[in-house]
């Protein structure tokens, strides 16, 4: 018997289950490289993506519901190796001049996989007649992009000087 080919569809609803487990892994990840930043201004980035970030589920949440099916994670490999990297920094760095570097490099590991994620929902939602969900994904992706623009800032401006620094 032939299997039943897959299709856009199915691959959105996986695409989709894979992003809403690695949003919730980032919202359990943030608070912990928050508290582990030496910069105040970095901490305070952590914390106000965490805020964005559990909107960004909640909107995840509504998308599942616009394709018709129960919000539902499928663990994301690509997820937990760059999570995995960024707590690595954490305990190699602790204490050192550059472990506010390396927080940022790894949280902008993280936003760089997720605007490709959200473009390529959003993408695969206008195709497949969703403009509530492309709404909805493309808020999101503004959002990561203009996270990922502020630590490029601030890695600039503040934590990349101080890692050259003697403590």
């Amino acid at each position: 018997m032939a299997k039943k080919p897959k299709l856009l569809a199915d691959l959105f609803h996986d695409t989709l289950k894979d992003v809403y487990f690695a949003e919730k892994k980032i919202l359990a990840t943030l608070p912990k490289m928050a508290k582990a930043a030496q910069s105040k201004e970095l901490k305070a980035a952590f914390l106000k993506h965490q805020k964005e970030t559990a909107g960004q589920i909640k909107r995840l949440e509504g998308v599942f519901k616009i394709f018709g099916k129960k919000p539902t994670a499928k663990k994301c490999e690509a997820i937990m190796g760059i999570t995995k990297e960024g707590a690595e920094i954490m305990t190699e760095y602790k204490g050192m001049p550059a472990l506010d570097a390396g927080l940022a490099a790894a949280a902008q590991a993280v936003e760089h996989y997720e605007i490709s994620r959200y473009g390529t929902l959003a993408t695969w939602a206008k195709e497949l007649g969703m403009p509530e969900a492309v709404s909805l994904l493309d808020a999101t992706l503004k959002e990561e992009k203009a996270t990922d623009v502020a630590l490029t800032a601030l890695a600039k401006s503040v934590v990349n000087v101080e890692a050259e620094q003697d403590l």
